[in-house]
């Protein structure tokens, strides 16, 4: 759920949380590895806290920074369940830096009230695209940790112990897989059922940035399905497919709300 509450708790709770990122991120490298992982974890927790203000006694709102603050939440959480069965996993510094700028983004523009007469559904739709965000996000990580890994193999700079990359391309399949579910679900409910989402400011599916933006990117993650099950694609090839649909998904919702908040200065339509 895409939500963000600019009130003194809301706002002090994301200092919080960015200054604990921030002293993971720079503190990571003199910390031993079990310090830096609290010093993560606590980080994680306090942005739980800062998500978890604007679900509760207060108007949902949504917006292109508040996306980007729930998304990198979803990719730490990734992060921590899969530390637990591949220690080797070496991100925990850039995703420190990550969850620190977004939640600061997020303090700087939180966005905009969900309109009074949108459905209880509403909230659902927006959870779904996110959660598509956050899995697709993931995706994309594990595919910058195969091109490191990748490069180190060819430097002979890989110390044993580092995860097969294999598992890497594994693992970032199925988040492409789990990110084309929630993605493929989220559009076909806005195509069917736009009206009753949005209530009596509903319309019906029209052809803006947004809509364009998030089919094309559905198209690029169906051709790298594709291309993966009946050619084998890997590597070089699967990586730009992905990189190129994963820009173009964040550019259907984060790009066009950004221009229309930042930008033109105006709420969304």
């Amino acid at each position: 759920m895409i939500l963000a509450i600019p009130s003194p708790l809301g706002v002090a709770l994301g200092i919080a949380a960015a200054a604990a990122y921030g002293f993971a991120a720079a503190a990571g490298a003199r910390l031993s590895r079990q310090a830096t992982q609290w010093a993560l974890g606590l980080a994680w927790l306090l942005h739980a806290a800062v998500l978890g203000h604007g679900l509760v006694g207060h108007e949902p709102r949504f917006g292109f920074a508040p996306a980007l603050s729930v998304t990198a939440w979803l990719v730490l959480t990734v992060y921590a369940v899969e530390s637990r069965m591949y220690p080797q996993l070496q991100v925990r510094r850039a995703l420190a830096w990550l969850g620190a700028a977004a939640v600061l983004l997020a303090i700087l523009f939180p966005g905009t009230p969900l309109h009074v007469s949108a459905s209880p559904w509403l909230p659902l739709h927006l959870a779904l695209g996110i959660a598509s965000y956050g899995l697709f996000a993931a995706a994309v990580v594990h595919a910058w940790l195969t091109t490191r890994a990748e490069k180190q193999i060819r430097l002979a700079a890989e110390s044993q112990g580092g995860v097969p990359l294999l598992t890497l391309e594994r693992l970032t399949f199925r988040f492409v897989t789990a990110g084309f579910v929630l993605l493929s679900a989220t559009l076909l409910a806005g195509l069917l059922f736009s009206e009753q989402l949005y209530g009596a400011a509903g319309r019906a599916w029209k052809w803006d940035h947004k809509s364009a933006f998030s089919v094309l990117a559905w198209i690029s993650f169906a051709v790298l399905l594709i291309g993966r099950a009946r050619f084998g694609w890997r590597g070089r090839t699967a990586r730009r497919v992905l990189y190129a649909g994963s820009a173009l998904l964040l550019l259907a919702y984060v790009g066009s709300r950004f221009v229309l908040e930042v930008v033109l200065a105006r709420p969304p339509a």
